[in-house]
């Protein structure tokens, strides 16, 4: 029998906090400290590699600490606690720690909201002075405001008590270390609004929406996550380029924090006043597309005595329980009886979405919400990490349960704070293909339908909705669901043109193929990717650096090629000959280790250096990229802010770059700085004296000697798996 990999079992979709999420911040702690938790989202940091464990009732926040406290040579804790939390109970929590003399920083992270429930307001007036006042009257020792509009407070000290301090969010931790050394209970106010409830107070026209979106050139990330761990945020992408994984902004769901610049990096752009642009991928029409659509056959719907049971499985926050309740609509508008039951828990947060459907002809059929072990009809895996889950593939029997699967790789948490993690995705696959068979699996991109065919990733679950559909996969009329996605009035003509889109990859995959074809990039042949970085290289310092890098690489292709044991066929010249033996000759074998280090070579040639950046942003690739994600044109329709990290200030104990924004100004400087790419390394360079430079250019000759000095001595084992 097959063996199943387990590469992927410790995959999991976990929860986490949003993009802009002031916890992001909030949460963190000083080197050396710990916290407790309590009700909340801030619960979410004790799987965050945040010091922060344990769970109480709500209001019983720093009870535990009281008394392990007298038991430990721990001399201090921070203790998280919510502003809808404090004001039930938690002030009592602060009453107690104070008479029982413990030491301890209580962090009340004000969000103006119960955001973990949907954004209500608080039961009843509560203000950071207010909150001041209280934990002044129950005794604690020192109090300290921090906020990421600490200008708000300016001329209104005299409402606090005269024990505060008041402090930018940028200095939380040099504010916690201070705490954390004062003897007694004290207290830190966290003052931001949950971004959650940012998005919906803008879009209501309640907030303004700032101007200044974030964009990341993609020529100067280097991919490193430093935006990362910075700013904790899941807007942050990875972006797959042929020269190695990068970083991308999602500007869909990315609530303008803007955190992410505290990373030591020039490759954000600030940019004022645009709009994202929606691209579509594909140049069939709108009507040509309704037209394929309406000649598309129509399923059999028939499940017959027994209730049809249908599983989808997908990420929070993505439409996963509309699709359940969209499906038992359609069966209510056909005279059939249905229902639905939803395992969200930290939907909201991006954690796994289960929502078990039940179809029947009528109620008595119906029984029990959820679906039975191994009685799935369907699997709609609209997220391969969440369909391949324990808690999914329990519902699976094999050869009998259909699993639909959409490819596309949703990047979950780890991805925030690992920049080389992986889904395993490979793995995911092998696992739903071992649990339903071969016959029984079926899949398919919804993002990549969505973006190209409607331009916007939004409609991917009802595009998986349509694929199910027409795959006889949901026994609900067409009439039906169509009436049933104008019922629920939101994004009507989008959805149903994503649900069309759906049925069109179910039943007509050839013309779905034609349509994508110019938008997915095939994989460039070694020779096109060895081009690629030589033009590159030489616009980077020159011709005699390009010409270096072409010859190692041969080099190591030519190693690569005798061990492989092929050899070239024909006698040609030029590109021809070296295009014509990577495609002929690759076989199976198709120069795995070569590609690295041509990748991995150029990578380290091609440091980002001033001379780099200047050239970067001050030319056609920055302008290109931004008219690719932005409607307009760069500094004409919309303005153009950089940012550039300083080494840190006398003072700042070396703990943080300073950073200096310039506006569009700065480009002829930029240009300036550009041309003198031309003495870089030279004794014209200024740079020259830099012990960080020099380092950088010996890294990338290291490198090479110790890729070259190892190939005659290569076997087929030191190659890297194709």
């Amino acid at each position: 029998p097959p063996v199943l990999s387990n590469i992927a079992d410790a995959t999991r979709r976990m929860p986490y906090f949003g993009p802009g999420c002031p916890h992001n911040t909030s949460t963190r702690l000083p080197a050396g400290s710990s916290a407790h938790s309590g009700i909340g989202c801030h619960v979410m940091a004790t799987w965050m590699e945040r010091s922060t464990e344990g769970l109480i009732q709500m209001g019983g926040e720093g009870v535990d600490w009281v008394a392990q406290s007298r038991f430990t040579a721990t001399p201090h804790i921070f203790q998280n606690l919510g502003d809808g939390t404090y004001y039930h109970s938690g002030m009592l929590a602060i009453r107690q720690a104070t008479a029982a003399g413990a030491t301890m920083t209580y962090k009340i992270l004000y969000n103006d909201a119960v955001a973990m429930t949907g954004g209500q307001p608080i039961d009843g007036p509560l203000s950071v002075a207010q909150v001041a006042r209280q934990v002044e009257a129950e005794g604690v020792t020192r109090l300290a405001i921090v906020s990421d509009d600490i200008g708000k407070y300016r001329g209104g000290e005299d409402r606090f008590p005269p024990n505060t301090s008041f402090h930018d969010r940028h200095e939380l931790d040099a504010v916690q270390r201070q705490l954390r050394e004062i003897p007694g209970v004290t207290v830190l106010i966290y003052d931001q609004t949950c971004a959650a409830q940012k998005r919906r107070l803008r879009k209501r026209g309640a907030l303004p929406d700032p101007a200044r979106r974030l964009f990341i050139h993609p020529e100067i990330c280097e991919g490193c996550g430093d935006c990362g761990r910075a700013s904790n945020c899941i807007a942050l992408l990875p972006l797959e380029t042929p020269a190695g994984r990068k970083r991308r902004l999602d500007q869909w769901a990315c609530n303008k924090d803007y955190s992410c610049l505290d990373a030591e990096c020039p490759s954000f752009v600030s940019v004022i006043g645009a709009q994202p642009r929606r691209a579509i991928g594909t140049k069939v029409t709108p009507e040509k597309l309704a037209a394929e659509v309406a000649a598309l056959p129509l399923p059999r719907i028939d499940f017959g005595d027994a209730p049809w049971d249908l599983l989808i499985a997908g990420v929070g926050g993505t439409g996963v329980v509309t699709l359940g309740a969209l499906v038992a609509m359609a069966a209510h508008l056909d005279g059939h009886s249905a229902s639905t039951l939803d395992f969200a828990g930290f939907a909201q947060k991006g954690g796994a979405v289960l929502t078990f459907v039940r179809l029947a002809a009528h109620p008595g059929r119906l029984n029990q919400a959820r679906i039975d072990t191994q009685q799935a009809d369907v699997l709609l895996a609209c997220d391969l990490v969440v369909g391949a889950s324990q808690e999914a593939l329990q519902a699976v029997r094999h050869e009998r349960t259909r699993i639909l699967a959409n490819l596309h790789q949703v990047p979950n948490d780890s991805f925030v704070r690992n920049p080389d993690a992986t889904l395993h995705a490979t793995g995911l696959l092998e696992k739903l293909r071992f649990a339903a068979g071969d016959r029984f699996i079926a899949t398919f991109d919804a993002q990549l339908l969505a973006q190209h065919f409607i331009g916007d990733t939004m409609g991917a679950n009802m595009v998986a909705l349509g694929f199910a559909w027409q795959r006889g996969c949901v026994p609900v009329s067409l009439a039906a669901l169509e009436r049933s996605i104008e019922l629920n009035d939101t994004e009507v003509a989008m959805n149903r043109a994503a649900l069309g889109i759906g049925r069109l990859a179910a039943a007509a995959p050839e013309f779905v193929a034609a349509a994508l074809a110019p938008a997915v990039a095939p994989v460039p042949t070694l020779e096109e990717l060895v081009a690629a970085q030589c033009d590159r290289l030489g616009a980077y310092q020159g011709r005699g650096l390009a010409a270096r890098y072409r010859e190692r690489v041969e080099q190591v292709r030519s190693a690569e090629l005798r061990v492989a044991g092929t050899a070239p066929r024909a006698a040609k010249s030029g590109a021809e000959t070296a295009r014509t033996t990577a495609d002929d000759n690759c076989g199976a074998h198709d120069f795995p280790l070569t590609r690295a280090f041509a990748t991995q070579y150029a990578r380290l040639l091609a440091l980002k250096d001033e001379y780099e950046v200047a050239r970067l942003l001050s030319g056609e690739t920055l302008r290109s990229a931004l008219r690719a994600e932005f409607e307009g044109e760069p500094g004409s329709d919309y303005g153009l802010r950089f940012h550039f990290s300083l080494p840190p200030l006398p003072g700042m104990g070396g703990k943080r770059s300073t950073k200096l924004d310039v506006g569009q100004w700065a480009l002829p400087l930029l240009s300036g700085a550009a041309w003198l790419r031309r003495v870089r390394g030279t004794w014209l360079d200024p740079l020259r004296f830099s012990a960080r430079h020099r380092a950088q250019r010996r890294v990338a000759e290291d490198y090479a000697a110790a890729i070259i000095g190892r190939l005659a001595a290569l076997t087929v084992e030191d190659l890297p798996e194709v």
